[in-house]
């Protein structure tokens, strides 16, 4: 089934901006237990309005809220740009007031909140806030026509949706200083050198990758992928001591899943486990 995602404005929408298709069509068939997700602005290169934002932030939280949804990819329309940044129109008219009253930055959290694996599939422009959007994901699987950079600088402002953290956790502050500061992007074999990007990819191959690999991880015990995720996110936030103790609470925890039985069992019995999901 192939569902459309709804806006939730009480006025009727020209369309959506962001599709959604579950389960993800792959050229195999449908792929069982994966969402494709899709800004869907191409016209403007998938500029990230703050309607967008909203609209994307309600369908990956719907996505998250369903146990049958495992793995998630998300997508720009075209072949031209992921995201490439965010609505310069819209931002130039805001202020300090504006921003702080209507609070549009909040849809970036509740993406950062998203508990299931999150998986992009960058086709050319990844730039500003789409490179932001990128950050936020888990994985990330680049064309190698793809750019990315923070250029906001050039604007007079700077990053705002988590540029300055996320980008100096992924490559390092010396890095981000030389990216952020100067404005500049890099090409994808770059990104992938900085450790900003998980895969390079011929362009043909960008989506099917990156629905192959939430495949891969969506056959997995779903609430050990949960709770590695988490281990992992925390990493970036923890002294080493509380990750590590984290951690191990969470490895003893999973010891009460019947999925650990299964999965142990399986192993024992050379067959394939049979996942429950708790």
């Amino acid at each position: 089934m192939t569902q459309t995602a709804p806006t939730d404005s009480a006025q009727p929408a020209e369309r959506s901006l962001v599709r959604l298709d579950y389960p993800a069509p792959t050229p195999s068939g449908a792929a069982d237990h994966v969402a494709l997700v899709t800004l869907d602005r191409p016209d403007v290169l998938n500029a990230l309005s703050f309607d967008l934002l909203d609209e994307l932030a309600d369908v990956l939280e719907r996505l998250d809220a369903d146990p049958g949804c495992r793995a998630i990819v998300l997508t720009g329309s075209g072949t031209r740009a992921f995201a490439a940044g965010a609505d310069i129109r819209e931002l130039a008219r805001q202020t300090p007031v504006s921003l702080l009253a209507e609070n549009r930055f909040a849809a970036w959290d509740r993406i950062g909140g998203v508990r299931t694996p999150l998986i992009a599939a960058v086709r050319g422009f990844a730039l500003g806030g789409g490179c932001e959007l990128a950050l936020s994901c888990d994985i990330v699987i680049a064309a190698d026509d793809a750019s990315f950079g923070q250029p906001e600088i050039n604007l007079g402002v700077m990053p705002g949706a988590g540029g300055t953290q996320r980008l100096t956790r992924a490559i390092g502050k010396a890095r981000a200083m030389d990216l952020i500061l100067t404005g500049r992007t890099i090409d994808a074999a770059a990104a992938e050198r900085m450790g900003l990007v998980s895969r390079v990819v011929p362009p043909a191959d960008t989506l099917d990758t990156a629905l192959s690999l939430a495949e891969t991880i969506a056959a997995q015990a779903p609430v050990a992928v949960l709770a590695a995720k988490e281990s992992i996110k925390l990493a970036e936030e923890l002294p080493l001591s509380a990750g590590l103790q984290h951690e191990r609470r969470a490895f003893y925890l999973l010891f009460a899943s019947e999925d650990q039985g299964e999965g142990m069992a399986a192993f024992v019995e050379k067959r394939r486990p049979q996942w429950k999901g708790r």
